[in-house]
């Protein structure tokens, strides 16, 4: 399906350095912040209390979430769980408040709201827990880069393994930079859309690395960059198709998803859009940098060209 047919290709190549220079730059800048500033850690990994209350009836979590925040609590999370008349409250550690007094604090001025509230549970998630958490996050991340790194190495080969990776974690980066820069709380539903990001931005760079091979099998007296300059352009309306439809969706929660959902759809949204740019401008040029050749990708064959519109000419590895 294609809503467009480009007839000419678009010489992407011609200006690869520009974009590398662009995509360096916001790199060392989100790298800068991140060293500078830091994440804004939430409760799941810096340590606080975590409350368990019940109503009488479906609970009206923005209010709540108000009456807290009024209480002098920032970045309080406040979530449905189970029923809609259970919810959780999470409240960072504040020093020399314990953690029975925050509950106290937050259970009075809920009853002055509703008589009806009771609390089922209440306890502190200490530093240990969060620090386990972090430990945890980042050998997630570990794997899926590595994991990614060795399916790229074993169907392509290893320069487009290191064009792609390169890639995918400047994307990484730029998301925690913007969450470093602008302060946002960086949770693990946050963490979450990262590695999804990382997941989904490779498969651009698949798609891009598949028609690069299909290319060098069929247009044999194009170079390098002309080769990847026709892969790009040949799929242009399937990369609008795909990251149009799923930037929809994530815009749903980022608009009306609520406070719950807001953070995770806004680093989904930054990665989307970063990651197209990186998969079509800097996975692509890294590879042709590294010296990608029709013999890297393909066996021996006929030493004629074949006819881009025959449907039986294609790639073979």
């Amino acid at each position: 399906m294609e809503f467009f047919k480009i007839k000419k290709d678009i010489p992407f190549m011609r200006h690869a350095l520009v974009f590398n220079v662009i995509s360096f730059v916001t790199f060392a800048m989100a790298v800068f912040f991140l060293f500078s500033r830091g994440l804004h850690l939430s409760v799941e990994f810096t340590g606080g209390t975590v409350m368990e209350v019940s109503y009488s009836q479906p609970a009206e979590v923005e209010k709540i979430r108000k009456l807290v925040t009024e209480l002098g609590f920032s970045d309080v999370q406040v979530q449905n769980f189970g029923t809609a008349r259970d919810v959780m409250i999470r409240l960072p550690s504040q020093q020399g408040v314990s953690t029975a007094q925050q509950s106290e604090r937050v259970m009075g001025a809920l009853r002055t709201d509703s008589p009806n509230v009771v609390m089922k549970r209440t306890e502190f998630v200490g530093p240990q827990v969060g620090q386990e958490l972090a430990q945890d996050g980042l050998k997630a991340l570990g794997m899926v880069v590595l994991g990614i790194m060795i399916y790229l190495a074993f169907r392509f080969e290893w320069k487009y393994a290191v064009a792609a990776i390169i890639a995918n974690l400047h994307d990484v980066i730029i998301i925690l930079g913007f969450f470093a820069f602008f302060q946002w709380e960086f949770s693990l539903s946050v963490l979450a859309a990262v590695l999804a990001v990382l997941g989904y931005s490779v498969n651009e760079s698949v798609v891009i690395f598949d028609r690069i091979r299909e290319n060098f099998r069929r247009y044999r007296k194009l170079d390098t960059p002309q080769i990847i300059d026709n892969a790009i352009t040949s799929t242009i309306s399937r990369t609008i198709i795909t990251h149009g439809s799923t930037q929809i969706m994530v815009l749903s929660m980022l608009l009306f998803g609520g406070p719950t959902l807001f953070y995770f759809a806004l680093a989904l949204t930054i990665g989307i859009l970063f990651g197209i740019y990186s998969s079509v401008f800097v996975a692509a040029a890294i590879a042709m940098w590294l010296g990608i050749r029709r013999e890297d990708l393909v066996k021996p064959g006929a030493k004629k060209d074949e006819d881009p519109n025959d449907p039986n000419s294609g790639a073979t590895v």
